[in-house]
């Protein structure tokens, strides 16, 4: 780093050099102005240079390790017994034996020994260099939650805030891993973007440029602890130069306020191989006035107070945000991880990863949150974590806060109260709100999946035959479900606003729609969310409600005047051309020889067919080995329970199974065999949610409900679209009417 800073500075003196000699010449030539101006401009380089380096020594702290002495460094050196020196705060800087991140990590400051080049440690055991998981396989090291090279840390006091770090090294990025107060870095050298969509960039990454290595972070402890460590054993890995320089706050300008949300998969945004989940922070925008307010959701799957800090995913949105700026943070469901697996375990012990205790989760919100937030003029939210749903509720079933064991949310609210900061009670809300729809509602809007409801996938395969994880997921849900909890969430700022909380009564008076203000104060969301169905949000009538109100959402369905759904009454064959023609952009026209009568199971899929075959001119990723193994039931080598190690997409049960494909209509049978080879339609003979399984029944002349219409249409929907975009309902319904 002293090079770069004597380069700067060489860059100056060559510069002023130039224009003397030039200005020498205009002499001589005679022109008199042009000398007078080089001298003019030879000046002000100088002098901008003077001034350049006068700020930064006032600003900056800079820390020499090496033998040599330079003009505004602090020296760093050892006593007389040769020991480095450690912190005090006194001093404001020195080498620490324990870490600030929790699980704080030892360190021994004995085995840092000094050269004329800068202070170095070297690690004598190998063993600890080679990680592995519980079955002994060796693991990536960015991927390691629980990996501890030893090293050297070093502390500097600095008042809470932004600030770059740049730190020179006796080797580089091949042998020297950096991280800062406990953020494992190495994650942001690699990664390019914060959600699974790719539309939130990562803009604070950690950069190698030969051995200098830097970093701008954001601290809410009133220190950073720089920790350097080799790895590779046997080998010196040292410092040479510390730069801490402080990053002013950014002004809000004429930029409209941005409302940040980070959290766990609970609030994440997901794609379209992902759907039907939903994240409350992916629907949260609906309820802004975008021309105001900037809506950014930062969350991901997995995360919990922990990583969301240890990764920079938080400290990225604190570099990004300006004074002003909101962020509402929402963790717990990951911070109850107990994972032991040697390597990978990421409970409350490992360096990396997810687990709490409920110290641990206090003390991120109030010593690393908080403050830091606080620091760059933002204003925080937190958001107590929904409870998890019972996915197999007895019939007299009562839902109830979940976090028995880790009190997560009890700890969160107390520690709003404690240190003065909006609480959303999302956990109390989410119980009162399940209870209120009751097990059937329930049940249905969170991730209960059974065969023929999305063509989506998870790690473990194809959600096309079931849920390949055999089960039904109470911790996450659909749509349906992620926009109550959005809507629940505004009206608790929305009160807390109307009880004196100043930030909360800005955020709600000038951020929210008109509607949605109005939709608080009577209670009534029916202009903000139109798709809701008086007769589908409980009951009997609940079962798909995710899909009915995608498509009255969609507009390719409708309610009636009374804003009844009619889910069981039967399905018409020309709303349903009518509903998949515009579902897939195609011409309605084109389906031809239907006549409008009650729409049959065989008719049905007779008219996916040839929807399909003007749709689409190859087959969509669903459909091909993307998510495992991808034979057809009519493949000869195909095999219901040889299919790959994921789940897949086709039919479990061959066609030549069936035991009533005899009964299909002859002018259907060749159409009917065609769209079940697709995995457009399937038995829906004895399927239940939370398992894989198919019946052998596909039931050619039943009458489709309009309940069942809609879950078709919400498959074909998720299966016309790019598996990689964000499930956002709005650029469905602009390309509709187009």
């Amino acid at each position: 780093m002293k090079k770069n800073i004597l380069c700067k500075k060489g860059a100056a003196l060559t510069l002023a050099l130039v224009i003397a000699m030039g200005a020498s010449f205009s002499v001589l030539a005679g022109d008199v102005s042009e000398y007078s101006e080089n001298i003019r401009i030879a000046s002000e380089s100088a002098a901008e240079n003077e001034k350049e380096k006068s700020d930064e020594a006032i600003n900056s702290k800079l820390f020499n390790f090496t033998s040599e002495r330079e003009d505004g460094f602090v020296g760093v050196f050892t006593n007389q017994k040769g020991e480095a020196p450690v912190f005090s705060d006194e001093k404001g800087y020195g080498f620490v034996s324990e870490t600030c991140a929790m699980p704080s990590r030892k360190v021994d400051i004995s085995d840092i020994f000094s050269k004329d080049d800068g202070f170095y440690i070297n690690e004598k055991d190998e063993s600890r260099f080679v990680m592995v998981n519980g079955k002994g396989e060796e693991i990536e090291q960015s991927k390691c939650t629980t990996y501890d090279f030893g090293g050297m840390v070093f502390r500097v006091a600095v008042p809470r805030g932004a600030y770059k770090i740049e730190v020179e090294t006796t080797g580089g990025a091949d042998i020297t891993s950096m991280s800062v107060s406990g953020m494992q870095t190495t994650r942001i050298e690699t990664n390019k973007f914060w959600d699974a969509a790719k539309l939130v960039p990562v803009k604070n990454v950690a950069e190698w440029d030969g051995n200098v290595w830097s970093f701008n972070f954001v601290t809410g402890l009133p220190f950073i602890d720089i920790e350097i460590e080799p790895k590779v054993a046997n080998k010196d890995v040292g410092v040479k130069y510390i730069k801490v320089t402080p990053i002013p706050v950014k002004e809000k300008g004429d930029e409209n306020t941005t409302v940040f949300t980070l959290g766990d998969s609970t609030v994440k945004s997901y794609i379209f191989e992902e759907a039907p989940m939903c994240g409350w922070g992916q629907v949260f925008d609906r309820l802004f006035d975008l021309d105001k307010v900037n809506v950014i959701n930062y969350s991901m799957g997995g995360r919990s107070m922990k990583s969301m800090y240890q990764e920079g995913r938080f400290n990225d949105i604190l570099l990004n945000g300006k004074k002003g700026d909101y962020i509402l943070i929402q963790s717990g469901h990951n911070d109850e991880r107990k994972g032991t697996d040697p390597g990978t375990g990421d409970g409350e012990n490992a360096r990396f990863g997810g687990g709490s205790t409920e110290e641990m989760y206090k003390k991120y919100i109030t010593d690393y949150y908080i403050p830091a937030v606080k620091s760059r003029g933002m204003v925080p939210i937190l958001v107590t974590p929904m409870t998890r749903a019972d996915g197999k509720p007895s019939p007299s079933h009562v839902y109830k806060n979940s976090f028995t064991t880790r009190k997560f949310p009890d700890v969160m609210r107390e520690t709003a109260k404690e240190i003065g900061v909006t609480l959303v009670d999302l956990n109390s809300r989410s119980v009162d709100y399940l209870n209120e729809i009751g097990i059937s509602g329930a049940t249905a809007i969170v991730l209960s999946l059974e065969a023929g409801e999305t063509p989506g996938k998870t790690n473990s395969g194809s959600y096309a035959n079931g849920n390949p994880n055999l089960k039904v997921d109470g911790t996450h849900f659909k749509e349906a479900l992620a926009k109550q909890y959005a809507r629940m969430i505004v009206e608790e700022i929305y009160k807390a606003g109307e009880n004196g909380d100043v930030d909360a009564k800005v955020f709600a008076d000038e951020f929210l729609k008109a509607d949605v203000i109005d939709a608080i104060k009577n209670n009534d969301w029916s202009v903000v969310y139109p798709e809701v169905c008086d007769d589908t949000v409980s009951g009997i009538g609940a079962y798909y409600r995710n899909q009915i109100e995608k498509m009255v959402q969609l507009g390719v369905m409708s309610k009636d005047k009374n804003g009844k759904f009619n889910p069981l009454d039967d399905m018409y064959a020309e709303e349903y051309i009518n509903a998949i023609s515009k579902l897939w952009n195609i011409d309605e026209k084109q389906i031809k020889g239907y006549k409008n009568m009650p729409l049959t199971r065989e008719v049905m899929a007779s008219v996916l067919y040839d929807a399909y075959n003007l749709k689409f001119k190859e087959k969509p990723v669903y459909m091909t080995n993307y998510n495992g193994t991808a034979l057809s039931p009519d493949d000869p080598n195909y095999d219901p329970n040889l299919v790959g190690e994921e789940a897949q997409y086709y039919p479990l049960a061959g066609f030549g199974t069936l035991i009533d494909s005899d009964k299909i209509s002859p002018r259907y049978a060749e159409k009917v065999k065609e769209a079940y080879n697709l995995g457009l339609i399937r038995s829906e003979w004895e399927i239940e949610r939370g398992t894989m399984k198919n019946g052998v029944k596909l039931s050619p002349k039943q009458v489709v409900s309009r309940a069942k219409a809609a879950k078709s249409l919400y498959f074909a929907w998720v299966l016309s679209k790019p598996i990689s975009d964000e499930t956002d309902w709005l650029l469905d319904k602009e390309e509709i009417a187009e």
